[in-house]
């Protein structure tokens, strides 16, 4: 798989909530930051972060505004969208509608991602969940 048929499987598999293509799209030892500001590492720890994400907003979609690619690295602009169902950070759920924006910065090697650092609008979430 190209890294830009990579990174739209990512998103799609977010999207879906089909984490069971985690093993085809991400290396054993994937190192990752969410757009929470957690780091994950593994497949596993990618895993429970992302069930950690959809229990607090269990419609979250991302939309794949921007992407550039080069060689192994990508850059995506993202903006998530969702309903606040479950706890995060320290706020109970609202069930506002949420929308922030963020940044992923992804690294592949060998047909995997090996690398994903996501940098996420938290003082818009902040605002939005307060």
């Amino acid at each position: 798989m190209e890294n830009k048929e990579l990174i739209r499987a990512y998103y799609d598999m977010w999207n879906d909530q089909d984490f069971t293509k985690a093993e085809t799209l991400l290396d054993p030892d994937v190192r990752f930051r969410g757009s929470l500001d957690i780091t994950a590492n593994g497949i596993e720890g990618f895993k429970e972060y992302a069930q950690m994400l959809l229990h607090a907003f269990p419609n979250l979609y991302h939309a794949v505004e921007i992407m550039v690619q080069e060689n192994n690295l990508a850059a995506v602009y993202v903006t998530y969208t969702g309903t606040h169902k479950g706890p995060v950070f320290d706020y109970e759920p609202t069930g506002r509608r949420i929308c922030y924006s963020g940044a992923s910065f992804f690294q592949f090697k060998n047909g995997k991602i090996t690398s994903i650092n996501v940098l996420g609008d938290l003082n818009s979430l902040h605002k939005q969940l307060s």
